[in-house]
C-alpha cells in the first residue's frame, strides 16, 4: 500500500522544488509505471519511498509505516518490506551470484538454513540456478539485472520499486526483465517502475502515472506513455 498526500521535496541548491504537492495511492498488488521527462522528480520520489531521502513536507504511508517520520531504528524494518532495483545493478563484484543474494538476507539477520532455502528458491524462480557460482562480471547485462531483481524479492517485500531497470539493456532483454516484474506482481507484490521506455509502457497496458516539473499531470489505468 502507498498513500502520498501533498508531498513536497525542496533541495537547498535548487530554486524550484523537485516535488510539488505529489498525491496518489496504490492499492496492495497494483502495478504502475512512473514516467516523465528527465528532471521531473521520478527518481527523487523513489528515493523517498525507499527511505533514502526525507520529504520536505507531506504525508507518506507505505506498508503501514509512516515514512514521513521514520527514525533510524525503524528504517531497517521498513526496508525489509520494500525491494529496490537499480539501473546499474549494484551487485558486489567480488561475490558470486549466490553470495550476493545470501548477503542481502544475512544483513537482516536471517538464519543460515532460511538463507540457503530462500536463495535456492529465488534462483530457480528467476532461472538463475546455472549461474549461482558466477561473478557479476561473468554475466550479461540481462543476467545481472535478473540477479538484481532476485535480490529485491528475497525477503518477500510487499512493494518492489525499480528505477530505470532496463536503461542499460537492449529491447529484447528489457521486455524480458519487465515480464519478470509482471510475474512478481501476479504473485501479489505491489510494483512501481520508473522508466523512460515508451514502447515497454505501451506494451504492458498498466497504470501510468506521469510526473512533470515535480507534479502529477496524468494518472490513468491501462494508459500509454504519452498523456
Amino acid at each position: 500500500m502507498i498513500h502520498l498526500r501533498n508531498v513536497r521535496k525542496k533541495y537547498f541548491e535548487q530554486e524550484q522544488p523537485a516535488l510539488r504537492g505529489v498525491t496518489f495511492r496504490m492499492k496492495p498488488g497494483e502495478f504502475a509505471f512512473l514516467v516523465g521527462p528527465s528532471g521531473s522528480g521520478k527518481s527523487t520520489l523513489l528515493r523517498i519511498l525507499h527511505g533514502e531521502e526525507a520529504a520536505s513536507s507531506g504525508i507518506i504511508l507505505v506498508n503501514n509505516y509512516d515514512v514521513t517520520h521514520l527514525d533510524r531504528r525503524q528504517l531497517p524494518y521498513y526496508r525489509r518490506t520494500v525491494g529496490m532495483v537499480y539501473q546499474d545493478f549494484r551487485l558486489i563484484s567480488d561475490r558470486t551470484v549466490e553470495e550476493n543474494l545470501a548477503f542481502a538476507m544475512r544483513v537482516i539477520g536471517a538464519p543460515d538454513k532460511e538463507i540457503r532455502e530462500r536463495v535456492a528458491e529465488v534462483l530457480e524462480q528467476l532461472e538463475l540456478t546455472g549461474h549461482r557460482h558466477k561473478y557479476p562480471t561473468e554475466l550479461s547485462g540481462g543476467e545481472q539485472q535478473r540477479v538484481a531483481v532476485a535480490r529485491a524479492i528475497l525477503n518477500h517485500p510487499a512493494l518492489v520499486l525499480a528505477d530505470e531497470p532496463t536503461g542499460n539493456l537492449d529491447p529484447k532483454l528489457s521486455y524480458e526483465v519487465m515480464k519478470l516484474f509482471e510475474r512478481i506482481n501476479e504473485d501479489g507484490t505491489t510494483v512501481l517502475v520508473v522508466t523512460h521506455e515508451q514502447s515497454l509502457v505501451d506494451q504492458f497496458h498498466k497504470r501510468v502515472i506521469r510526473l512533470e516539473e515535480g507534479k502529477i499531470i496524468a494518472d490513468k489505468e491501462g494508459g500509454s506513455y504519452q498523456p
